[in-house]
């Protein structure tokens, strides 16, 4: 399985051989269908919470006396009957929507994905992927041609069939450069190949990767 290599001129350079293990796979759907869906569970974040009447504050005093006064009876200020006082049957961040998945179905759907990129041409492979340099305070250099960090990702992106299109770039490892110079172009994600996962590929419509990639993709989930 051969694929076209570019260089950063976004120029042909080559062919890559691509390892049959994991962008060769035949697509089952349902099985990728069931690692996302696990994977959005476990990203869910439970933001909703009201509280009941034993954590709102205050209505420690019985408000009036049980009898005589001619109204209806009543403990505490916070009764959910009450304005301001606690609620029933409220959403609750008690809620656990966690999925377990084996590792072996997540692999295998993660190369599924791989594979659909390959056939659907979304797949854009460098020979290599490198920029300018950052100072230590976290401002970018002027680079290569004197053009700033996030310019070099720019024209990079541009000179590809990635153009204007969500893109997600796979590091081979942690490039503090290439994460700071790609964090502020819209609809343009870095994540390292050892963390790929089938939910942040699908995300997105092109995979770009460095050649390297393909070698910590093969270290990482064909052991």
């Amino acid at each position: 399985m051969q694929i076209t290599t570019y260089n950063q001129a976004g120029q042909e350079s080559g062919k890559t051989l691509l390892p049959k293990d994991i962008f060769g796979l035949k697509i089952n759907s349902y099985l990728i269908n069931q690692v996302v869906v696990s994977q959005m569970a476990n990203r869910r974040r439970v933001i909703a919470h009201t509280k009941d009447r034993s954590e709102v504050r205050g209505g420690g005093k019985k408000p009036w006396r049980q009898k005589g006064t001619g109204r209806a009876r009543h403990g505490s200020i916070r009764s959910p009957l009450w304005r301001g006082g606690g609620v029933t049957f409220g959403p609750r961040k008690e809620k656990v929507f966690k999925k377990i998945i084996p590792q072996k179905m997540k692999r295998k759907a993660l190369f599924m994905a791989l594979s659909g990129k390959l056939k659907n041409n979304s797949l854009i492979l460098l020979d290599e992927l490198k920029i300018g340099q950052i100072q230590k305070e976290g401002k970018a250099l002027k680079g290569q041609g004197g053009k700033k960090l996030t310019q070099q990702i720019s024209s990079l992106l541009r000179n590809l069939p990635c153009k204007d299109k969500k893109t997600l770039i796979v590091l081979p490892e942690y490039d503090k450069n290439i994460i700071l110079a790609a964090r502020n172009i819209p609809e343009i994600k870095t994540i390292q190949a050892k963390d790929l996962n089938a939910l942040d590929l699908l995300s997105f419509k092109f995979l770009l990767m460095p050649k390297e990639s393909i070698k910590t993709l093969k270290e990482t989930f064909l052991k």
